[in-house]
């Protein structure tokens, strides 16, 4: 069965970084999209950004374009967020998911997902 477990959370100041992980198991990843979600407290979760296992092209959330960068390591069947210039309004808990075939900014089309790791920012 599909696992994955993010990892890389924590607490950083505005303006900081930090590297979230996603390590994906339990099958071959070849023919599936993934993506990191991130829900803030009271808020709806909502989609930040993605990308094919198998292909270079990758999507991401207006706020986030431009500090955000995801990533993978297909040797090590694993998936990166890269986070810059982080706000207090990028906190919240940022999930890991994965999709058979084809991207979706839509949070329920989205198949498989991980346990999340919390993201906090202070001002």
């Amino acid at each position: 069965q599909v696992q994955l477990v993010e990892s890389g959370g924590g607490l950083v100041q505005a303006g900081g970084s930090l590297r979230l992980s996603c390590a994906a198991s339990g099958r071959t990843f070849s023919d599936y999209a993934m993506g990191w979600f991130r829900q803030a407290t009271g808020k709806e979760r909502e989609f930040v950004a993605a990308m094919y296992w198998s292909a270079d092209s990758t999507y991401y959330t207006a706020s986030v374009k431009g500090r955000f960068t995801i990533s993978r390591d297909n040797a090590k069947n694993a998936v990166y967020l890269q986070m810059n210039s982080l706000k207090p309004e990028d906190t919240a808990i940022y999930y890991c998911a994965a999709r058979r075939l084809v991207v979706s900014l839509t949070v329920n089309d989205w198949g498989y997902w991980g346990q999340g790791t919390q993201v906090t920012v202070s001002s």
